[in-house]
Formats: C-alpha cells, sequence, structure tokens
C-alpha cells in the first residue's frame, strides 16, 4: 500500500499542549494538512515522528492497575477540568526525564493515592509488571504515549497530590465490578474502562 509522505512539521501554537500542523503529499498527488497536539517541543516532536523506531522507545506516562491483597482494584475519581467533572480512572501520570516506569508508577501512586508497590524485603517491587510496549492516547490527535503497570499495591502513606489535582482513591472489589460497571454515572478513562470490562466479562480468556 502506498502511503502518505510526511513533507514539514510547523508549530502553529505553544502552551503546556502545542499545537503542530504535519504537512503530507498524499499517494494521489493531493496534500494534505493535519493539527495534532504534543507537550513536546518542535526538536524533540519533529524528530520523534519522523524517526519511527525513536517514538516506538518513547514513554510520556505510566498508568497503573493496582491490585490489593484483598482482591480489590485501586481506582480513583479525580476532577478533569476538560469534562468539568469527576472521572474515574486508574492512577496515572507523567513521568519525568530519565525516570524508570516502575518507579514513576510507585512515585504516582504515593503522590495520588497513598498507596505503593509491594515491596520484597530489599526494597525491589514484589509483584510489578509491565505491557511489552507503551500504548498511545489518542492515535488521532497526539503523540502522547503510556505504560500499562500492572502491580500489587497497599496503602502506605497519606497521598501528597498537587494543589490543582482533586483526587480521591477506592478500592473495588473484584466481586463488584460488574455491578459498578452497570451502576457507575461518571466518565470512565478509556483504559480504565477496557481493564474493568475484561475483568467482568472475560470473553477470550
Amino acid at each position: 500500500m502506498d502511503l502518505p509522505v510526511l513533507k514539514g512539521v510547523e508549530q502553529v501554537s505553544d502552551g503546556w499542549l502545542k499545537k503542530y500542523v504535519l504537512t503530507y503529499d498524499l499517494p494521489d498527488g493531493r496534500g494534505l494538512n493535519y493539527e495534532v497536539v504534543s507537550r513536546k517541543g518542535l526538536e524533540q516532536y519533529g524528530a520523534e515522528i519522523r524517526d519511527k523506531a525513536a517514538a516506538r522507545s518513547s514513554t510520556d506516562a505510566v498508568c497503573i492497575v493496582g491490585h490489593t491483597a484483598d482482591d480489590a482494584f485501586l481506582l480513583i475519581r479525580e476532577f478533569r477540568f476538560p469534562m468539568n467533572r469527576m472521572c474515574v480512572a486508574f492512577p496515572a501520570g507523567l513521568k519525568e526525564a530519565n525516570e524508570d516506569v516502575i518507579e514513576c508508577a510507585a512515585r504516582e501512586l504515593r503522590e495520588e493515592t497513598g498507596y505503593d508497590l509491594v515491596r520484597n524485603e530489599d526494597g525491589s517491587p514484589a509483584n510489578a509488571r509491565t505491557c511489552l510496549q507503551p500504548g498511545y492516547s489518542s492515535l488521532g490527535m497526539g503523540d502522547e504515549s503510556i505504560a500499562m503497570v500492572f502491580a500489587e499495591v497497599e496503602r502506605v502513606c497519606e497521598p501528597r497530590a498537587e494543589s490543582t489535582e482533586f483526587i480521591e482513591s477506592f478500592e473495588l472489589p473484584r466481586a463488584e465490578v460488574e455491578r459498578f460497571l452497570r451502576e457507575n454515572t461518571d466518565p470512565l478513562s478509556i483504559r480504565c474502562q477496557l481493564v474493568l470490562e475484561m475483568i467482568a466479562n472475560p470473553l477470550f480468556v
């Protein structure tokens, strides 16, 4: 299959989220401008969009599917400004430069919920793993990549969320997942929805 060819990357607005216009040549000879957003600056975004190997290895954020000793899953309700309401999700957050994915997950857990990864006597995570490669939040809008971390978790401290974060954590027992999905009226993140649906209705397991 003949594919579009990227010809140019232009930044058209700045801020926490930056807007870019990508210029493509289509296989039929027409041109196409495509609008995208990214947190990355022009130099980094331009390099990654042209280098597919670099883009695949990049991880911008983590999302933690935490499981407790009582067979419950750790969820949060967080006020999300684009929705103007509380939304349900798994704990998640941005990864700092050169930060290990698992330790990023542990940091975000402590900050948002007061939970941490269950650890061995030497301090290493006892039961935590990631997906084989990061996934993308919205392939039609931007390049944000997220590593899913599955881990045993436990409450260890009080949350230390930032002043602009409004977060409540709660445990959802496995036996109540299906009822929660039927009765919940808060917006669900897509990752949370998919994981909970597979727990409640494991069609392909």
